[in-house]
């Protein structure tokens, strides 16, 4: 389809271009035969003649092509079709600017006739050769504008196949898992009714509910999440505190939270999982040891969750690059987490994410910022 488009503009541009040639050829004719009237008519001044009529008709009805005649000396001896009125007391130098443009544009034809004149015509293009130059330049302004459309088009119809494979998998994830979670539960039940280690058994309950809220995340990719007004504070020290426990014990943590209730309307499954490969990735980078700091903060109509580490940096070039599906810059891993937080935060959620600062070496640090 490209190359076809791509054909068709070159055949019409070339074609323009033969036919701005010809008529450039028609106009340059049309000026040397208003030359050799011009001459005929200073040779024979009897206009009753008729060769002094058909030079006299041509000076006349040549056409609407710009012209200035000069002398040997370079001044201005006369204009036709050329919009200016000397009984306006314009400024010469009006013409004169006119005259170079007219030298740059065509070549000049002499009006001599022994040593009684010696002239010289000046000519512009005409409007119609103007609008013609034009042409090709609108003529390409389309195509790129075509080209564009066409390749957001395929852009976009490539992203939703991606997004549809997506949905798909992550929907048959939840289905498999779904079945040994619920064996599972059964067990666990079990062993409580035999009153077997409950410690034991808390925090593998705890798992289990987790993978639940797992589950129940992959059965929502691909469908519109509802938000609801739920604390966010809460929200935040529940996932904080279930991957602190799951954590390498090389990790301080700095958890600054306000104290009160900030109801926002969020999807807290999907909240949680952004907050989780936030913090994944800033353990990630530090290698298991280091200071990880989440802090939350708020203003009358924003909040703000922050998540620092004292990790290895991100590149600069690699920066604005992180958030796209597939980058990842570790050895094993597919770039999706943080691809995913992008959708979750500012598709489902119209609020924004992004690195507010980081140094090689030194650390980098994430923002959530979210509407009331």
């Amino acid at each position: 389809m490209f190359l076809s488009v791509f054909g068709i503009v070159a055949l019409i541009l070339w074609n323009t271009n033969i036919l701005f040639q010809i008529l450039k050829e028609e106009e340059r004719v049309k000026m040397e035969l208003w030359a050799t009237a011009q001459q005929e008519l200073i040779q024979n001044t009897d206009l009753s003649k008729d060769y002094g009529v058909l030079a006299f008709d041509v000076l006349q009805k040549i056409g609407v092509t710009p012209m200035i005649r000069v002398n040997s000396s370079g001044y201005i001896k006369g204009f036709k079709n050329i919009e200016w009125d000397v009984s306006k007391d314009k400024d010469s130098l009006e013409l004169y600017n006119l005259l170079n443009q007219f030298k740059r544009e065509n070549s000049s034809i002499p009006i001599q006739y022994k040593n009684i004149v010696n002239q010289t015509l000046f000519y512009g293009d005409s409007e119609l050769l103007k609008k013609l130059q034009y042409y090709p330049l609108v003529l390409l302004l389309i195509l790129s504008l075509f080209t564009t459309v066409l390749f957001f088009f395929f852009q976009t119809s490539r992203i939703s196949e991606q997004n549809r494979l997506w949905a798909g998998m992550a929907k048959e994830t939840a289905h498999q898992i779904g079945t040994p979670l619920s064996s599972l539960m059964g067990w666990i039940t079990l062993l409580k009714e035999q009153n077997i280690a409950p410690a034991s058994l808390d925090e593998m309950e705890k798992d289990v509910n987790r993978l639940t809220v797992i589950t129940e995340r992959f059965s929502k990719v691909g469908s519109l999440p509802e938000l609801e007004n739920s604390d966010v504070i809460e929200a935040t020290k529940e996932a904080v505190a279930y991957l602190k426990k799951r954590s390498s014990q090389l990790i301080e943590w700095s958890v600054d939270l306000p104290e009160e209730v900030i109801k926002i309307p969020i999807n807290i499954p999907l909240y949680s999982w952004t907050l989780e490969n936030l913090i994944k990735n800033a353990i990630d980078a530090m290698k298991g040891k280091g200071v990880l700091t989440i802090k939350v903060s708020h203003s009358a109509q924003i909040v703000s969750i922050l998540v620092s580490d004292s990790g290895q940096g991100i590149a600069p070039k690699n920066i604005k690059r992180i958030f796209n599906p597939g980058f990842t810059t570790k050895k094993r891993g597919w770039g999706l987490g943080l691809s995913l937080v992008k959708r979750i935060i500012v598709e489902y959620h119209k609020g924004t994410v992004s690195v507010l600062k980081s140094e090689l070496g030194k650390g980098s640090t994430f923002q959530i910022r979210l509407k009331k």
